[in-house]
């Protein structure tokens, strides 16, 4: 717990020394995987599957497909400051 909480404070220290707001950017991080959970939860409810059935390979895939699928809208339109 300790060397996690080291790494952690370094990783903040280094956040700042690049004027990387660390919390905007956990924050943003947080924003991120929320709405790629949410697009796998949709996706597997469009499909009659429950989440909590997948496996991790079919979960691996999904994610992927919604980072390709942000990604995708991203280029189409420009990212709020919060994103």
């Amino acid at each position: 717990e300790d060397e996690l909480g080291d790494l952690l404070f370094a990783i903040v220290n280094l956040a700042r020394r690049l004027d990387i707001d660390p919390e905007a950017a956990l924050r943003h991080s947080n924003a991120k995987f929320e709405r790629r959970f949410r697009a796998i939860e949709a996706a597997f409810a469009a499909r009659g599957r429950d989440l909590r059935t997948a496996t991790l390979e079919e979960m691996e895939a999904a994610w992927q497909e919604a980072k390709r699928a942000e990604r995708g809208s991203a280029a189409a339109k420009p990212r709020s400051p919060e994103e």
